[in-house]
């Protein structure tokens, strides 16, 4: 079912609620953000440091070899961190790698393998006791952070997974073919085994890529359309938003991460700039773009609110960069510091631990 909210004349409204829900949180340790090489010869997770007093820099730290191969593309949530304990996958290997955080150090921990018959991760989810993987032919749940299979598996339709995220009573994984697969969760928030596909109206299914929640509530990035960002609820309506236009191939949000109260964040690649849309539970509008100095893909909020982390391959040809913005009260973004080049063609997933 498709719906399309009617939010004209409801900007200040929506900046309003944005501004009224950020999050205060003192965290009083460092702040690091974390990326993958995604080399399939040997993937590393990248460490970098965020000072966040005076000046804000963002310096290397360390580089820890997974003990996987990469090779992923065309997806997102490959690195998540989710207070002491985080997981990047190794696409080439069928395994995901557990991070752990002590005090002010990263650590590389054991290898979870996927489950029998299941290949190629592109992407994982971490919420509360749950470890999720989405693969080139199925979704799975892992008791965290014992990595043991928990759940049913579950079959995806093909091999075009972009991302796996998880609400309240349901999980969504975005199928680059132009569906959204709805999967159930037990009780205790494992995969039931079984999954239904959202059925989206013609201005928003090409290529549904980036994925985040509000609750309940999914929002999505339907790359290709005009309608380049989309809420789905649990019952499977669909609300469509009009993107930044002229839409695709000039504009494309392709990736998304949700920030405080109804502001959410798209890498928009073609458009080189981050794209930030406002929303309620029954649509949304598109706000601005902020500029990015290359092609971005994954991007993450940081847990405090205050930071946007942006992974994007540079315009000067100098490889992948993390580029890390202030967010203001308004969910408005400023740049704050940008990574040195590392003689690495491109990042694959960024995660922030505070």
């Amino acid at each position: 079912m498709r719906i399309q909210a009617n939010l004209a004349g409801g900007m200040l409204a929506l900046m309003f609620l944005a501004a009224t829900s950020a999050p205060a949180v003192d965290w009083g340790r460092d702040t690091f953000v974390l990326t993958s090489t995604n080399d399939p010869s040997g993937n590393q997770v990248v460490v970098f440091r965020l000072t966040t007093t005076g000046t804000p820099a963002l310096s290397l730290v360390t580089m820890l070899p997974t003990g996987g191969t990469g090779g992923a593309g065309g997806n997102a949530g490959i690195v998540q961190f989710d207070d002491e304990m985080g997981a990047v996958a190794n696409y080439g290997s069928n395994t995901v790698t557990e991070l752990v955080r002590y005090n002010d150090s990263i650590n590389t921990a054991k290898t979870i393998n996927l489950a029998a018959g299941c290949t190629g991760p592109v992407s994982v989810a971490l919420k509360d006791w749950h470890l999720y993987v989405a693969g080139a032919n199925c979704a799975e749940s892992h008791a965290w952070p014992s990595g043991t299979l928990d759940g049913t598996k579950v079959a995806l339709s093909d091999s075009s997974a972009g991302q796996i995220v998880v609400g309240k009573t349901w999980a969504g994984v975005t199928m680059k073919s132009g569906t959204v697969q709805q999967l159930a969760l037990t009780s205790w928030g494992a995969l039931a085994g079984t999954s239904s596909s959202v059925t989206l109206p013609s201005d928003a299914n090409n290529t549904p890529l980036g994925a985040a929640f509000w609750g309940d509530i999914m929002g999505f990035n339907p790359a290709h359309s005009a309608d380049s960002f989309a809420l789905v609820d649990k019952t499977g309506d669909v609300y469509p938003v009009l993107g930044p236009q002229p839409a695709y191939p000039s504009n494309a949000p392709c990736w998304l991460a949700k920030g405080a109260g109804n502001v959410w964040y798209a890498g928009n690649s073609p458009g080189k700039a981050v794209s930030i849309f406002f929303s309620d539970d029954q649509g949304g509008v598109f706000y601005k773009s902020v500029p990015v100095a290359g092609v971005p893909t994954d991007l993450s909020v940081s847990p405090d609110g205050k930071w946007l982390a942006v992974i994007y391959a540079a315009s000067d040809g100098s490889g992948g960069h993390v580029a890390v913005f202030s967010i203001d009260a308004y969910g408005g973004l400023t740049l704050a510091a940008t990574s040195a080049p590392l003689g690495i063609a491109s990042f694959n997933g960024v995660a922030i631990s505070q």
